[in-house]
């Protein structure tokens, strides 16, 4: 079955087009360090997930670009078209002369309702290319106006239009410090509105990505391009193809479908976070040797102590024994967070997977009382190596919101910057809708 992407604003074109990028140089690597009759079934099954082929013989990304400024879909269409590994239809693009203005309501409330019926053609279009149409898989920032505000009036019409597909929203949380001035008002109506209309939404975090970035991967001057690579990075090792225990023999064939199956089993419940160890530069890799327990136990402490790189893991923290009171920490004897998980997926590529261990997971104590840790965690895997690692795991979980409300509430309150989004048609009553939305959410994953 296959994926079609929506790349939606600068953000998400840029993160799409890094996401093409690592998939083939994956799939076209010499580093598979399996046997050739497995690399050939792999490389069957991306190419259906990804790709459409072309006479010419270069696949074709099935993806949609939306933007509301031409530059940034003009690079992305010439860089993939240089690379001479894949391309975009040339078709398959829709940009504007003038951009949102950093607006969640000019997105939103204007150029959406403006031109829906050109994007949703195109995205017609590519889903009709499909033999088997496994979902949407949409790619957008939240802070800025076009990829926020007409990434969420998309996702609701992609709801309307293919109400049995699923759709996975991809979301690149602002940086903290701040990019744009109101970036806190166009998160919470993304996430209130999002919430509507996908089956799950996988955030990623600029600050961690940086920090990544910046610890791991050892990069002096950080660029937008290098966190996107390291984005696109953790995205290929989720969606390459695996063996799920469902699909025995055979790479599984609906990758949105077997992921929302094990970690959504609840629409209250779909934000999902993603870990990805190891990371490091290429030069490195030589000299570096991994072994599955290792990896696993890192993995398991990452999402306990809710830490989002193995670099710098609070080991103090521990799951509570069934039955007793909060854990504290040694040191300080003050009651440490406890990152309870509604569902877990580990991903796991490179050699020996089939003797690994993973005991440690089903653990009932890291799981919410409602479920059984039989259905709450699953494990896909494949011999075959991921981009020039060894060794890699990846974990998909379901189990943690960060407030984000508290900084759009106090400026609401004092009700800054919003008659910016009044004159597009979002009365003060949208945003009170979407911030009681927003802390029913943060409330239920509160009680967890």
């Amino acid at each position: 079955m296959s994926l079609v992407t929506v790349q939606l604003g600068q953000c998400g074109n840029q993160i799409g087009h890094e996401v093409f990028n690592a998939i083939c140089s994956d799939v076209h690597g010499t580093h598979g360090l399996c046997s050739k009759k497995e690399n050939e079934s792999y490389r069957d099954a991306c190419k259906e997930r990804f790709f459409c082929e072309e006479e010419s013989g270069v696949p074709v990304a099935r993806a949609v670009l939306v933007d509301m400024e031409p530059k940034v879909i003009s690079q992305t269409l010439s860089m993939a078209a240089r690379s001479g590994y894949w391309k975009y239809n040339d078709q398959s693009h829709f940009c504007q002369k003038q951009g949102s203005g950093n607006n969640w309501a000019n997105g939103y409330s204007v150029h959406g309702p403006r031109h829906k019926e050109v994007i949703m053609n195109l995205v017609q279009k590519e889903a009709e290319k499909c033999d088997r149409l496994s979902g949407f898989f949409t790619i957008m920032s939240m802070a800025g106006g076009t990829g926020s505000g007409l990434g969420a009036f998309v996702t609701q019409c992609l709801r309307d239009a293919f109400p049995t597909s699923f759709i996975l929203n991809h979301v690149i949380w602002p940086y903290g410090t701040g990019e744009v001035i109101v970036q806190n008002y166009n998160s919470v109506l993304t996430l209130s509105h999002l919430y509507q209309s996908s089956d799950a939404l996988l955030v990623h975090e600029n600050d961690v990505i940086h920090k990544i970035c910046a610890q791991l991967m050892n990069i002096k001057q950080i660029s937008f391009r290098d966190v996107n690579q390291v984005i696109a990075h953790q995205l290929g090792s989720v969606f390459q193809p695996t063996y799920t225990a469902e699909s025995g023999l055979h790479y599984s064939r609906n990758p949105l479908g077997d992921l929302m199956e094990t970690l959504v089993p609840h629409p209250e419940f779909k934000m999902l976070a993603l870990r990805n160890i190891p990371q490091m530069p290429e030069n490195s890799l030589a000299y570096s040797a991994f072994s599955w327990p290792g990896l696993i136990k890192h993995l398991r402490q990452m999402l306990i102590a809710n830490a989002k790189m193995e670099e710098g893991i609070d080991w103090q923290v521990r799951p509570p024994r069934l039955g007793s009171s909060i854990p504290s920490s040694h040191l300080t004897n003050k009651p440490v967070h406890f990152n309870t998980s509604i569902a877990n997926l580990v991903i796991l590529r490179g050699k020996d997977t089939h003797s690994i261990d993973l005991g440690s997971f089903r653990d009932p104590s890291l799981y919410t009382s409602w479920l059984n840790p039989q259905d709450a965690f699953h494990a896909w895997k494949t011999p075959r190596a991921f981009n020039k690692y060894e060794k890699s795991a990846s974990l998909v979980s379901n189990s943690h919101l960060d407030n984000v409300v508290g900084k759009a509430w106090n400026m609401f309150a004092s009700k800054a910057y919003i008659h910016q989004y009044t004159k597009f048609g979002i009365e003060e009553e949208d945003f009170l809708d979407s911030f009681t939305a927003l802390e029913q959410v943060i409330s239920s994953y509160a009680t967890l």
